[in-house]
């Protein structure tokens, strides 16, 4: 097992960081196991962590680091249950591609594929799409190893409550070890991306949704421009490399766009006619391609990020309110606003527990200050009856959580119970579930 003493970690965005007193590399389900050992031997905790892509301080520690980076790939698929079994240290990019070789893809994936499926199933990633819920909701068995160095498997028939609060249980209940998904045989993607009129999009929100099976816009503040994007299934061929929409998703939604934000950095005051410029550059493309390529987009320009889910209906009124309040305070952002779909589900501390929701999410680029933006945008958030997405920015306390997600008191329970020494709790954790 490799292991590195006192190596100094950061987070993706660089809002978190820690050196802790070591970072493991287990290879094996025994060797993470021989670790939760020795730690509470010794009395020192363990966070686990992905590709780094939260932006709370989930990960920090000064004690041991766990990395999953030395467990990645399919473990085995099975062709009459149509499902998968993976390392959880898997990232969703070799896992897409992997799935694929196999014949297989899963059903809906986020924008973002580098992070480890480990990592996204515990903060609750998600895609977008009203008829499909977070990848939490595509994990049909767990293998855990606990605080005592047990090895649990549970699904939602074997050992369910354990199961539905490790669905999305940020890291806090025990080591996700082994992910069993459901997938779906492989397809591909017919991808649309144009420019809209703002009002034009929130007066037909309930169309899109309808008449597509995954639906997304970004709004640039500062305008009415909104780019949407669609993408159904189709039986068309994959297209050609196109060069223009290679030269698109990166030169100018990338290049040109970490170009400008670092104008926007030096000069505040011009955050509104770069966003109107942006808005102006939209790209028009159409393509075709496998599901798990598509999905994803690179994303080179670094920023901070705060998102939240409303109750699916009230996404107009949101948007309303959140243009009014930039409008009022003339907030330098030259970033645009993400709009997402996600389908409800029944999985303790997701922030789509029981309703459908859109989710809603606001980024500030890297080094330009962002919390008065992130406060007010919170409130409005707040004011919708928001949750927060667990590897997003907020300001909530445990008091406010509680009020917010309907089992987070039996969600404790469990954590109390799974983890009664806190051996896998860091001083956000604790701050952030009331423990003493």
């Amino acid at each position: 097992m490799r292991a590195v003493a006192m190596q100094p970690w950061k987070n993706w965005a660089g809002l978190s960081a820690s050196t802790p007193q070591q970072v493991v590399y287990p290879s094996s389900m025994e060797e993470v196991v021989q670790v939760v050992k020795e730690a509470s031997q010794q009395r020192k905790t363990i966070r686990v962590v992905g590709s780094g892509h939260s932006f709370t301080a989930l990960v920090e520690t000064d004690q041991i680091l766990l990395s999953l980076d030395d467990l990645q790939g399919v473990i085995e698929t099975n062709d009459n249950e149509q499902t998968a079994t993976v390392w959880a240290g898997t990232k969703l990019k070799l896992l897409g591609e992997s799935l694929h070789k196999r014949g297989y893809s899963q059903e809906n994936l986020g924008d973002v594929n580098v992070q480890s499926i480990g990592g996204a199933i515990g903060t609750g990633t998600h895609g977008t799409g009203i008829r499909f819920g977070s990848i939490s909701t595509q994990v049909i068995g767990l293998t855990v190893v606990t605080a005592r160095g047990d090895v649990l498997e549970c699904s939602e028939t074997h050992r369910p409550e354990l199961f539905r609060a490790l669905q999305v249980s940020l890291g806090s209940l025990g080591i996700i070890v082994k992910v069993k998904l459901r997938v779906l045989p492989a397809y591909n993607i017919h991808y649309k991306s144009k420019r809209m009129n703002l009002n034009d999009c929130l007066n037909r929100l309930t169309e899109f949704n309808e008449s597509h099976r995954h639906f997304e816009f970004y709004w640039f503040v500062h305008t009415d421009t909104v780019q949407v994007k669609f993408m159904q299934t189709t039986q068309k061929p994959a297209s050609k490399n196109s060069a223009w929409n290679h030269f698109n998703k990166v030169v100018i939604e990338n290049g040109l766009f970490w170009i400008l934000s670092e104008v926007c950095r030096l000069f505040p005051q011009l955050c509104a006619p770069v966003s109107k410029l942006s808005a102006k550059a939209v790209p028009i493309i159409e393509e075709v391609g496998a599901s798990h390529e598509l999905f994803a987009t690179p994303r080179w320009v670094r920023f901070s990020e705060m998102e939240y889910s409303v109750p699916a209906d009230k996404m107009n009124e949101v948007i309303k309110e959140i243009e009014a309040c930039i409008k009022e305070h003339r907030f330098a952002v030259h970033f645009p606003i993400e709009c997402r779909y996600v389908k409800g589900d029944d999985i303790w501390l997701s922030p789509a527990y029981k309703r459908d929701s859109a989710f809603i999410a606001v980024h500030m680029y890297k080094g330009m200050p962002y919390k008065s933006y992130f406060q007010a945008m919170e409130r409005i958030f707040l004011k919708y009856d928001g949750r927060p997405h667990w590897g997003k920015l907020h300001e909530l306390t445990a008091a406010d959580l509680q009020d917010r997600f309907p089992m987070w008191t039996q969600f404790l329970a469990i954590r109390e119970q799974m983890d009664p020494t806190g051996l896998f709790l860091n001083p956000y954790l604790s701050r952030l579930f009331g423990v003493q």
